[in-house]
């Protein structure tokens, strides 16, 4: 017997209400990647192209995010680490060799310097004969979520929305089918947003850069359908399958209405709610790893199964993210995840297959009253731009509270807080554990290559074009983006485009969420950590000091506010002052805080390079305190560290922040003498 495809039955002499008169296409299929420099990287999306791959996701390493050369002292230790480096135009050349950039589409998760990443790539794109108006794809470019939860600003908020609705107002008139904001409420999720936050603030977001874009009025009104139009979102899809979906088709269903009702757009292809979706990274383990494949897999199903809220692009991650930056093999599964969903499984055959679901209809409607209400209070805060404050602290309470739950069992997750008796895993036997070791080499290449291009560029014309860049940026009735992209054509650098605009626009640092936090409501929990805080703090006759420090360029600062806020809520005193210090300044704060012990955290892989540097300038300066370290860091990584004297070091298994605590208060305690604990 023929055990082939079957199909569909075909029903004859009927239409059937129930299925597609044809399957609907796949949504695009994207992998996030990127690494080291634009060779490697070019390698590399060919590759995956190669695989059936067919839209290009470019991830870039934390100086391109955040405007520095490989050669600045902040880019110490985090070039190409959790993407590429891309310092000039001779680089995007170089990463977009042999790609079709007419037909491609290509996503570019950058923020605070994406007008500069998009002038880069349409200077390429032109000197390699496309015209702009052919270029098809998304820029993320919201900056709000970047002070929110994943801290790749570069600007303050009101010029980096300026730069936003420059970018808008360029792309609509110039690039027509570029999406030139992706509001992402993906990172809200990360940093411990419930479905009604994420759903608020990332509507909250779309609705403060469309104002932005009205107001500076570059955009004619008979075109302003056309920019709303263009508005994408990036958004999170985690395991609670149900509410995802739920979540997903109330965002459209509010989105469909502040189209309508703030900005008067009727044009029924212009209100749909476009999305991609990158499946949640935050729930996955590196306790059992192997568990994350089924976690991705139901994830995928959440932006898939609602035909009416179906995502348009997808990029899944790999398995291992918890430990390391993935291999071309783990990339490649995830991939394989998303083809066997589209061509295997008869998902793309049918109508939505929750039309008339009371659950689903009931679940949709809690979500739409709670978004609106939260709404409501983000908009008496001045909207989005002005209560950033406001959402971080409450972000930092949510992610507090789903901490405590893991703590305690109450929500459970499979190998970390249940279940956790194991066989060893396979996946991880290699020598290399699993992960992708970046080429040490990589930064001193970097550097020496920067020093190469600016010897032979036309340094007339680039300071010509900077000097061009800065008295647009001065003006703000003008658009930046013209100018951007002569700085671009001329041979001018990331780093230098970024300091030409932070001259023009100020420094600025976001708000930690921290000392806006309510005091934790479960006392209960922290009673023994507290008795023991007392303790030592009496024998050292004061409170013992924590300094929570996060060196580089790493903005993931989830982790380290949960540490500063439990500390504080234990009754240390925390010194917390954000994200982006270089190891001299951490130690500095140190001696002049005399603290007693410091904390670092690191999620982008540069641990090996800052942290022994902090504890060497400690030591310089006769700081005597324990050091310990949080992040994504290997086994091998962190022997490495102990031995270059590390008191702790603590990774994703380690979800008990008491426990943690605990630790901390013995080493303060055995390092000034005191006895520790029972």
């Amino acid at each position: 017997m023929n055990g082939g495809f079957r199909g569909p039955p075909n029903i004859i002499g009927s239409v059937s209400e129930h299925r597609l008169p044809e399957r609907d296409r796949p949504w695009v299929m994207r992998t996030y990647a990127g690494h080291s420099d634009a060779r490697r990287s070019n390698e590399l999306y060919r590759g995956n192209l190669a695989k059936g791959q067919t839209g290009l996701s470019i991830a870039f390493d934390l100086p391109t995010q955040t405007g520095y050369d490989p050669d600045h002292v902040l880019a110490r230790g985090e070039v190409g680490k959790v993407g590429v480096s891309v310092a000039h135009k001779g680089d995007m050349h170089q990463l977009l060799d042999g790609i079709p950039l007419d037909e491609m589409n290509t996503s570019m998760t950058i923020n605070a310097t994406a007008a500069w990443l998009l002038g880069l790539y349409v200077t390429v794109a032109e000197e390699n004969g496309v015209d702009r108006e052919a270029l098809k794809g998304t820029t993320q470019n919201d900056i709000i979520k970047e002070y929110l939860s994943r801290g790749t600003y570069a600007f303050p908020p009101e010029p980096s929305m300026r730069l936003i609705a420059d970018m808008v107002a360029f792309t609509v008139n110039e690039v027509p089918s570029w999406n030139p904001t992706n509001i992402c409420s993906y990172h809200l999720q990360e940093a411990g947003a419930t479905p009604v936050q994420e759903i608020a603030y990332a509507l909250s977001t779309g609705i403060a850069v469309l104002d932005e874009v009205k107001a500076r009025g570059q955009v004619s009104d008979a075109d302003f359908p056309k920019v709303f139009g263009r508005i994408s979102f990036f958004v999170n899809a985690g395991i609670r399958l149900i509410e995802e979906i739920a979540k997903l088709r109330a965002m459209g269903r509010l989105w469909n209405e502040i189209g309508r009702e703030r900005y008067g757009v009727t044009d029924e292809k212009m209100l749909r709610f476009r999305y991609g979706v990158q499946v949640n990274s935050l729930g996955l383990t590196e306790a059992q790893p192997e568990n994350n494949i089924q976690r991705i897999v139901l994830e995928a199903l959440a932006v898939t199964l609602s035909r009416d809220a179906r995502a348009r692009a997808i990029q899944l991650p790999a398995w291992n993210e918890a430990m390391g930056l993935p291999r071309p093999w783990d990339q490649q599964w995830s991939l394989r995840i998303q083809q066997v969903l589209a061509n295997e499984t008869d998902l793309l055959e049918y109508p939505d297959l929750f039309e008339g679901s009371v659950v689903m209809d009931g679940l949709v409607e809690e979500l739409i009253a709670g978004a609106r209400a939260e709404m409501a209070v983000v908009e008496e805060h001045g909207g989005a731009v002005a209560a950033v404050p406001y959402m971080k602290a409450r972000l930092v309470e949510s992610h507090r509270e789903r901490v405590a739950r893991i703590e305690s069992g109450e929500q459970k997750v499979i190998g970390q807080n249940s279940f956790t008796e194991t066989e060893d895993s396979p996946l991880t036997a290699g020598a290399d554990g699993g992960i992708l070791t970046p080429d040490p080499e990589v930064e001193r290449e970097r550097i020496e290559a920067l020093e190469g291009w600016k010897a032979e560029r036309d340094d007339d014309a680039v300071r010509a074009a900077l000097e061009e860049l800065a008295r647009v940026a001065a003006d703000d009735g003008q658009n930046v983006m013209p100018a951007t992209i002569a700085a671009a054509k001329a041979g001018a650098t990331t780093g230098e485009w970024a300091e030409v605009l932070r001259e023009a626009f100020g420094a600025y640092r976001g708000p930690t969420g921290v000392s806006g936090a309510a005091p934790a409501a479960d006392r209960e929990q922290l009673e023994a950590i507290r008795a023991r805080v007392d303790e030592v703090s009496t024998q050292l006759g004061h409170r013992i000091k924590i300094l929570v420090g996060k060196p580089g360029l790493d903005g993931h600062s989830n982790g380290s506010e949960q540490i500063a806020l439990r500390a504080r809520d234990a009754g240390m005193e925390v010194i917390y002052q954000g994200i982006r210090l270089t190891p001299e300044e951490i130690a500095e704060s140190a001696l002049q805080e005399d603290v007693d012990v410091v904390g670092l955290s690191i999620l982008s892989g540069s641990h090996l390079e800052l942290v022994p540097e902090v504890v060497r300038i400690l030591r310089a300066n006769h700081v005597e305190v324990p050091v310990v370290v949080g992040g994504i860091i290997p086994v091998t990584d962190a022997e490495r560290l102990r031995a270059a004297g590390v008191d702790g070091v603590y990774t994703p298994k380690d979800f008990d922040i008491n426990k943690i605590m605990g630790e901390i208060v013995d080493l303060v305690a055995g390092r000034a003498g005191a006895p520790a604990a029972a």
